[in-house]
């Protein structure tokens, strides 16, 4: 029965991204068939429960969405009969009624510890860079800090603050939370200790088969896309955001974190995100797409992070985000396995889409692991053709040569494959989407003249050089117009004070002098912090000025495609 639940099994994740009709009649056939047998507790109910999620996220209809919902909950009582006695290819995988072990930031065990459908325990402390000593002597009240110098050992210590050990993970935890207004020597304090923690659901909901958006309509797949006009996609109007109520917002949130949560895996803007930032957008093909930014103690320099995560049918199906700087974006995705060999380039297509009509990008750069750097999966999987067929190109122009000619032998239908020599070759630098427009700025264009100003001027003295600047800036806007008139905070709060000082920098080693550039900067301390819209639309005008005869596009109604990429279909 093993055997032959094995072979029903990959006979139907090989028909999984099929959707004519014999395909259909295949994996209804399997379905009935696998639901007569008994389920172990093995890599083949992984495999099983992959495939449901991906027939889950494209059903061919409503009776195959029925069926799936039924073995989703078979195997959810499979397991919890099983519940601790699973192997160990099964943990971390986001199944139902199984633990997840891995180390997460302090935020995120915070939030985990939180959530009443989940209990979270410390499980082991992996090759710590500091012990508790160090890192408690610098928390605890005055009083108990003797007991940090006593040469204890993690559980001595422990026992000596009277802290009983399902306590631990919580009163660690508190202890470095009172750094809270320092974030990144919390983090790597708290790193340093190596926490690896235990998360146990506490019921089927804390899975990836119940972690889900509410949709209104299921999109029956019938067909899989596999072409496409890229720029026409692109270009098309966003739908305005789905409206979300409070309660509805915080279920976003929860299901985006619980998203990383059973991949192990953790991201920055989905730790330290921003509800206030959150929209949905629904789109075609039952695809939705949450974007979401950072809070403020934890937004970069400049560049706003913004996370994203894609739903097919309500389930996630993709994640990643996108490092904007104004009209340019560093951008990664990665598509969750079960959901793989579906329609992954329509998808990252409606992403960049997403990005593109909200925040007014045109050139989108992928780094070269995406597609093969130190990824070895990457080179074999061909991943640099997958952004060539979508349009994006090399920006070194002599590796941009040598793949047009390599894409050439390809199209001449012979049969030729690109070696993985070839390959490695093209990860010699990133690849980039062009949609138009002078060359966009990259970060570095900015933060050198910056660096070079505070070495000029102030000798390399960072923190007389920042207060120079802020002067000198509030000098600049009065004697223009008067710093208050121009928007520039007089008394800013932590939050602004932070982006008032990257901005006077700027403004110093750009020599920014005119009003409508310094009125730019002064709106940004206050946008910065608070709305990425805006904070975006004035980074966008500040370094791409607007012709007179238009205003810089950031929204659906007035973004148009200026120059397609230089493949228009895939």
């Amino acid at each position: 029965m093993t055997k032959a639940l094995a072979r029903t099994v990959a006979a139907l994740r090989a028909l999984a991204p099929s959707f004519d009709a014999a395909a259909r009649a295949g994996k209804a056939r399997a379905l009935r068939r696998i639901a007569g047998m008994p389920l172990q507790a093995d890599r083949t109910l992984l495999r099983y429960h992959d495939s449901l999620l991906f027939l889950a996220a494209h059903p061919a209809d409503a009776a195959q969405a029925a069926q799936v919902e039924r073995e989703l909950r078979r195997v959810a009582t499979a397991l919890r009969a099983r519940r601790g006695a699973v192997p160990p290819a099964l943990r971390n995988q986001g199944l139902p009624h199984v633990d997840t072990t891995t180390r997460f930031s302090h935020d995120c065990v915070r939030w985990l510890l939180a959530q009443p459908d989940l209990r979270v325990e410390l499980d082991a402390v992996e090759a710590p860079l500091l012990d508790f000593n160090a890192v408690l002597r610098l928390t605890l009240p005055t009083l108990e800090q003797a007991d940090t110098q006593a040469g204890l050992d993690a559980d001595a210590l422990m026992q000596a603050l009277q802290v009983p050990p399902r306590q631990r993970l919580p009163f660690l935890v508190a202890q470095l939370a009172a750094l809270d207004a320092q974030p990144l020597v919390k983090d790597l304090l708290f790193d340093s200790l190596g926490l690896a923690v235990r998360v146990r659901p506490r019921s089927a909901s804390l899975s990836k088969a119940r972690n889900r958006l509410p949709m209104a309509q299921r999109f029956l797949a019938t067909e899989r896309l596999r072409r496409f006009d890229v720029p026409a996609l692109l270009a098309a109007p966003l739908p305005r955001p789905r409206p979300l109520d409070g309660p509805a917002r915080d279920q976003v949130v929860g299901v985006v974190r619980r998203t990383m949560l059973l991949t192990a895996r953790e991201t920055d803007p989905a730790t330290y995100l921003d509800a206030a930032s959150l929209r949905v957008h629904d789109l075609e093909r039952g695809l939705s797409v949450a974007l979401y930014g950072m809070v403020p103690a934890r937004q970069l320099p400049m560049e706003s992070y913004v996370g994203f995560t894609l739903f097919k049918n309500g389930l996630p199906v993709a994640y990643g985000g996108a490092w904007l700087l104004g009209p340019r974006a560093a951008f990664g995705m990665n598509i969750f396995e079960p959901y793989r060999g579906g329609e992954s380039g329509y998808m990252m297509g409606q992403v960049l889409r997403a990005y593109r009509q909200a925040f007014g990008v045109r050139w989108f750069e992928v780094d070269a692991y995406q597609f093969g750097l130190d990824n070895p999966d990457g080179i074999r999987s061909g991943a640099y053709w997958f952004y060539w067929r979508h349009g994006f190109r090399s920006v070194d122009p002599v590796l941009a040569a040598r793949a047009e000619r390599e894409a050439g032998r390809i199209a001449q239908g012979r049969g030729h494959r690109s070696s993985a020599a070839t390959l490695r070759a093209f990860t010699g630098s990133s690849v980039a989407l062009d949609l138009g427009g002078p060359m966009p700025p990259a970060l570095a264009e900015l933060t050198a003249p910056v660096t070079d100003w505070i070495a000029r001027h102030h000798g390399g003295d960072r923190r007389a050089a920042t207060a120079d600047a802020v002067r000198l800036l509030r000098a600049r806007c009065a004697a223009v117009g008067g710093a208050a008139r121009l928007g520039l905070p007089a008394r800013p709060d932590a939050d602004q004070a932070r982006v008032l000082a990257e901005v006077a920098l700027l403004a110093q080693a750009l020599a920014v002098q005119d009003a409508r550039r310094l009125r730019l900067l002064a709106a940004m301390v206050r946008a910065k912090p608070r709305d990425v819209d805006r904070y975006q639309r004035l980074l966008l005008d500040f370094l791409e000025p607007a012709p007179t005869t238009a205003t810089p596009a950031c929204s659906s109604s007035r973004w148009s495609a200026s120059r397609p990429g230089p493949s228009s279909s895939a």
